[in-house]
């Protein structure tokens, strides 16, 4: 067997992020190439190493990018070519994923492969509904089919005269263009007409969407509701358990689409705290961090910050780079020496505090008038200060504190930029799908989102962090519908879930 190169044939879960696996995430991580189908989070191509060919190969219904025979020859192409490579299928690859053949065509072609399971969504579709697929009130069989075959074709390899009668829950996929035809074989071959069926579409993500029904009434109620596919379907008494148990569909944030316009690498805490409500999270970064135009310049303050009475931070960013770059530099955090230090808000001292240095000064209110305000209760007249800020922050802090007496040194820790990249299709999607919220969480964010031209979706309102980031919303003829409260992530995602509450 070939070992130039090796390919795994990676489950990808069935949409929720948090159900892709660890083994998962580490093959997606180390890829020289990436081939995916159309039911893959996009999200998971932000775990991507730089330089990994992405290939898109579809396989929706009716409409395949490219067909089987093709990504058989281009996986064992790639692998032969010494590449680790990763083909990305939705839920598991081998329960209706074709992921047997691949391993098959791998294989046959003498190339190393390892097949890395994943969560399919005939089991969590159903677990998202509300719905259990054993339990011990209802039944002790599970029998899994797919609906991709036509039973009025004239033969079939699935017995639809031993489903109908078979004992337990049915479930199956890819059945929902078929749906008539499947549960009218089904009451044709004994099954009792009454029994209870239901169809979730989008299984696990923010646009699920359930219906329930009977045998004899589940495909008018898909036509009447527009229901297509991608959707896994139930059939068996424990749909009535849907009743007690439908936990995500409940959540505060369900269904509403949210987009986050921070910098990728900040995303994921608004992302996460909004996905776990409910959310379907858009992560469309408008700004990236970029090193300062005076990289010396900033070595030389970060290596004299000893030297000064104050550090002030007004920024995580500034946090970060300021740290880094002192780290790099001296090997013992003794090396600061005994400055004081400030943060503007609770998110830039949490960043402090991960690097295990204490904030002496937090401000009521985030904002760099109340820092000014904090520093008024004590003198500061010529006490030495280095305010470790971006290249476009406003300069009210700094002329403040010189107006109460301080020396202050400005120490530029990098710039902000605009993204131009895109490697989820956020654009495409927020043009195609609009969205009920955009959140600001910075001035910057705010100027760099209008550069990009995009129509604001009908419907869509503007969620601002603060004041400045409210402000700058408005100069561009967007006031926000609310402003968070406190002036962070936590005090953002409260007002985004009492924003909502009151609409309902």
């Amino acid at each position: 067997m070939s070992q130039s190169g090796i390919c795994y044939l990676v489950g990808a879960g069935p949409g929720d992020l948090g159900l892709v696996t660890l083994r998962a995430k580490e093959c997606i991580e180390r890829a020289d190439v990436l081939i995916y189908d159309a039911l893959s989070n996009p999200e998971l191509l932000q775990w991507t190493k730089a330089g990994c060919e992405k290939i898109a190969v579809g396989k929706r219904a009716k409409d395949h990018t490219m067909p089987q025979e093709q990504i058989n020859a281009l996986i064992v192409e790639k692998t032969k070519a010494g590449r680790s490579v990763v083909r990305l299928k939705g839920g598991d690859p081998m329960i209706f994923g074709r992921g047997g053949e691949e391993a098959a065509e791998l294989a046959a072609a003498g190339v190393a492969f390892e097949i890395v399971p994943g969560i399919s969504s005939t089991i969590a579709g159903p677990a998202y509904a509300g719905i259990p697929v054993t339990h011990r009130d209802h039944n002790t069989q599970l029998t899994i089919f797919t609906g991709h075959e036509d039973p009025t074709k004239g033969f079939s390899s699935i017995d639809f005269a031993q489903l109908a009668t078979a004992p337990g829950t049915k479930v199956f996929v890819m059945g929902v263009s078929r749906l008539r035809e499947i549960t009218g074989a089904f009451v044709a071959n004994g099954a009792d007409p009454a029994t209870p069926i239901a169809l979730t579409r989008w299984a696990t993500t923010s646009s699920q969407k359930t219906i329930v029904g009977t045998l004899t009434t589940i495909a008018d109620i898909a036509d009447g509701e527009n229901f297509g596919s991608p959707a896994v379907a139930v059939i068996g008494t424990v749909v009535k358990e849907r009743e007690n148990i439908n936990w995500f569909e409940k959540r505060p944030l369900f269904g509403k689409r949210i987009v986050v316009t921070r910098t990728r690498e900040q995303a994921g805490e608004l992302s996460k705290a909004l996905r776990d409500l409910g959310a379907d999270v858009i992560e469309l970064p408008t700004i990236r961090i970029e090193h300062p135009e005076d990289k010396v310049g900033f070595a030389e303050l970060v290596t004299h910050a000893h030297e000064y009475d104050w550090l002030v931070f007004s920024s995580p960013n500034g946090v970060e780079r300021f740290f880094d770059a002192f780290f790099a530099t001296f090997e013992d955090a003794r090396s600061l020496g005994n400055p004081r230090i400030a943060a503007i808000g609770n998110g830039t001292a949490k960043k402090i505090r991960e690097y295990r240095f204490a904030v002496d000064l937090i401000p009521e209110k985030f904002v760099a008038e109340g820092l000014i305000d904090a520093f008024k209760k004590d003198s500061v007249e010529n006490l030495t200060m280095l305010w470790v800020k971006a290249a476009e922050s406003r300069e009210v802090l700094g002329q403040g504190l010189s107006d109460l007496g301080a020396i202050v040194d400005e120490c530029i820790a990098y710039r902000t930029v605009q993204e131009t990249g895109d490697p989820t299709g956020a654009k495409a999607r927020l043009a195609g799908q609009g969205a009920d919220l955009i959140t600001f969480t910075s001035g910057s964010t705010v100027d760099h989102f209008f550069a990009l031209g995009l129509d604001w979706p009908e419907g869509c309102v503007a969620g601002s962090i603060g004041p400045v980031t409210s402000e700058t919303l408005r100069k561009h003829g967007v006031p926000p519908a609310f402003e968070a409260n406190p002036h962070d992530i936590p005090g953002l995602t409260a007002a985004i879930v009492r924003y909502f509450r009151k609409k309902h």
